[in-house]
Order: C-alpha cells, then structure tokens, then sequence
C-alpha cells in the first residue's frame, strides 16, 4: 500500500519552462501559473486533500518568462511519491525529476543554503560586436565588486513596502559558451529582480553604455537609479541547494523525460534558428 499511516513531508526538484502560457511560478487569482499546475496535479492524484492542510511551500519563486531547471518545492504527501505518476497529468513544460523524504518542520524556502542562477545575453558575442566595442575584461572585473555583503537597492525592483536590500552574494561569475555570454550568480537569498538587473548592468558596462563608475554608483543606497530589468527569457533557476544532509533521489524515468524533452526542443528551435540565420544572409543570389 502507498498509502501513508502518518503523512510525511518530502522535498522535491523540478524544472519548469517561462512560456507565454505561464503568468510566472507563484500562484495568482485567475492566472495560470507553474504552481497552480503542480497543486492541480497533486490534488487529482490524491497526494493532497487541499492546498492549505498540505504545507505546499516553493524555494524560490520566479516572474513570467523565466525558466528553472533545479527549482525545489515540498508538501506533506498522503502518499509514497511516484513522480511519473504526477509527471504524467503535467505539461510537458514542468517536470519532477527528484525527491526525498524530510522532517516535518522542514522549510524548503529558509532551508535552501544557495541559490544558483544563470543569465544568459539573448544576443550573441558576434552580434553585440557589430554594434558595440565589448570589453569583456571589465564584465569580469565588475563581476568581483558584487561578490560580498552589500546593499543592492539600486539593483532590486522598487517596492511599495521598504525593505531589507541587504545580501550577501557567494560568487558572481560571467563565461562565454558557443558564442554567448553567461552570467552566474549564486547567493542564500536575492530580491526581486536582482539577478536580471545586476546581468543588465554588467553588459550594458561592457558594451560601453556605462563606464565602470557609473557601475559602482549603483552599489551605493544614497543614491536612487531607475532603470529596466533585462529580458527575463534569458534567465535560469539552476538549482536550489540544500545542506548535504539532505539527499536527492533521481527518478531516472523522470530525469530521461526531462532530459528528452530539452533534446526536443534543442532540435527543433536549432533548426529553426538556422532557418533564420540562412534568411538573414545579405547575399540573395545564392
């Protein structure tokens, strides 16, 4: 019997996709949400009697158009967990791919220990260099003044409620792979907008929008800058750690149903990006 005598808490890893379909990940009155997919499906498959009893609690949650591929969440299940059995009434966009059992006072939200995100530039290098002199020193170099504790005011979104823009950040980093920059950022905690913000401000320093003043301007709070975030679709949740206590089982029918559903994907806007690639070739006669 799956059934549980006494319910128990478990901890689970998911990916999921930002698309236009989904309003975000947080649950919304009358929007469609990532988190309002996997609480329809744990109701129907009857881990959870309703949302409240359950203790549902997400690590992180993420604005609309921003994808994860390690996001964590936990509930107290009624059940053994099956993640295909949940997987299966899920769209293709979200899946779970690994679980285990926790205590009961667990909070998946103040017990994650980091939180690691990756942005990547939706231009390539060779694209950006047609319009700009990159300097991908300074990135790099801007990259060590956010590492440390610091108040991030002026790389948050503004909120109606003052609060705490302190944080500590573990490491900033920036890598170049197949032709496009990628930030790294990981850290216990972020605010809002922070990661895409920070990402906004390190290209437009090293495409010569701002000078390396103007950047360390932004770190300190007496000042106060307005500017948009960059494009969400660039940005990833990687992962969501926990302390190494904590012991993750990989489904591997789960894993391979998301690992052949981003090989789908691959193949199919690869060719579609050759298509436009070969399209915006300025030589038409051949």
């Amino acid at each position: 019997m799956r059934i549980l005598a006494d319910p128990h808490r478990y901890l689970f890893k998911f990916y999921y996709i930002g698309t236009n379909e989904f309003h975000g990940s947080q649950r919304q009155l009358d929007k469609f949400t990532t988190e309002e997919c996997l609480l329809k499906a744990l109701l129907k498959k009857k881990y959870i009697n309703n949302v409240k009893s359950s203790g549902f609690e997400v690590a992180s949650r993420t604005d609309r158009f921003v994808s994860a591929r390690g996001a964590a969440f936990s509930f107290i299940s009624l059940k053994i967990p099956i993640l295909m059995e949940i997987n299966s009434i899920l769209p293709d966009e979200i899946g779970l791919w690994a679980y285990t059992k926790v205590g009961m006072d667990f909070h998946s939200r103040f017990n994650a220990v980091c939180r690691h995100y990756k942005y990547i530039v939706p231009r390539p290098i060779s694209l950006l260099e047609k319009d700009f002199t990159l300097n991908l020193e300074i990135i790099r170099k801007a990259c060590k003044q956010l590492v440390g504790k610091h108040d991030f005011k002026n790389f948050s979104k503004k909120e109606k409620v003052e609060k705490n823009t302190i944080r500590d950040i573990d490491s900033v980093t920036m890598d170049i792979y197949n032709g496009y920059i990628i930030f790294d950022f990981k850290s216990k905690a972020f605010l809002r907008q922070q990661v895409r913000r920070m990402a906004k401000k390190l290209l437009e320093l090293g495409t010569g929008m701002i000078d390396y003043s103007d950047f360390l301007d932004l770190l300190n709070p007496s000042n106060d800058i307005s500017y948009q975030p960059a494009d969400p679709t660039g940005l990833i949740l990687w992962d969501v750690e926990f302390h190494d206590s904590i012991k993750l089982n990989v489904e591997s029918k789960s894993a391979e149903r998301m690992k052949k559903y981003f090989l789908n994907q691959t193949l199919k806007f690869g060719h579609r990006h050759q298509l436009f690639k070969i399209l915006h070739q300025n030589n038409l006669s051949q």
